[in-house]
């Protein structure tokens, strides 16, 4: 998935504060920092946040024209899904948003995006039997070339997450991030060592797929990557689905080009069990 971020500074996110159990918002400065990532090596920086505060959810926001709140009837809050998909287009990276039936034409989350540097080159809308899909192309404005940088990944996935409580606190019962600043705390959090499953498998003499699912958390997305490459294993292309409290994550991995042999394929899966199932982030991360 070769992910790439463009310079995203002067944007604002808010993220999850383990320890005190708050949100801290404020923007974020690029300082880079050097990893093989895909087939050649790129400079990727790394997430710091300044003015950090606390910040409330606005339980009477309005998106679209149209006040969202708790949910008006006693139906059960669906769980929200983002899909961040680097497999299906060569050319753009892809979005997906559900939320039930609850989602409207989602005209300020594509005003964020278009904030980060993107554009949305192709929207479209579907129903299923678990509800309604808004799928957005996205590329970058000053390339027109899919996403390629992890953090402007996470920064696209974030953006969402945070519209989401914005327009629809009732989302925050079903999000990690919704403990520390939605209106509606998860019911209790999910036990780390449960809920982390990783698998890896051959995909061909070329390359592996690498499964993983885990509790959710801001910057998971850049961290996964940090430690597959800090032991020289390449991320071609994967996806990375938010599905309420949890993150399930598939990358195609390789070394020098090739699968993962036996004994790199549990030298990987230790090293991401063992961030994983840390009971902080480190504040030194952000």
């Amino acid at each position: 998935m070769a992910m790439a971020m463009a310079s995203a500074s002067g944007s604002a996110l808010c993220f999850a504060d383990a320890s005190t159990s708050r949100a801290i918002c404020g923007a974020f400065a690029l300082a880079p920092r050097k990893l093989t990532f895909g087939f050649v090596e790129k400079s990727l920086k790394r997430l710091r946040l300044s003015g950090l505060k606390p910040r409330a959810s606005n339980a009477t926001a309005v998106e679209n024209g149209k006040q969202d709140g708790i949910a008006a009837d006693s139906d059960k809050v669906p769980t929200p899904v983002v899909i961040i998909d680097q497999d299906s287009d060569p050319d753009a990276t892809l979005l997906e948003v559900t939320f039930g039936d609850r989602l409207g034409a989602l005209l300020d989350t594509m005003n964020a995006l278009k904030n980060l540097g993107l554009n949305v080159v192709k929207a479209n809308v579907y129903l299923d039997s678990s509800g309604k899909h808004n799928k957005f192309a996205i590329t970058k404005a000053d390339s027109g070339r899919k996403v390629e940088d992890p953090e402007l990944l996470e920064a696209i996935r974030l953006t969402v997450i945070n519209n989401l409580l914005e327009f629809h606190p009732e989302s925050s019962s079903q999000l990690a991030m919704g403990a520390a600043f939605g209106i509606l705390s998860p019911p209790e959090p999910v036990d780390v060592d449960i809920a982390t499953q990783i698998s890896i498998e051959d995909d061909g003499v070329d390359r592996s797929l690498l499964y993983i699912e885990t509790a959710d958390r801001p910057g998971l997305l850049v961290e996964l990557v940090k430690i597959i490459s800090d032991i020289s294993v390449a991320v071609e292309s994967g996806e990375f689905d938010t599905e309420g409290l949890l993150a399930k994550v598939k990358f195609h991995v390789s070394y020098r080009n090739k699968a993962l042999i036996k004994p790199l394929q549990q030298v990987l899966a230790n090293s991401l069990r063992y961030f994983l199932r840390r009971p902080s982030t480190d504040e030194s991360s952000f």
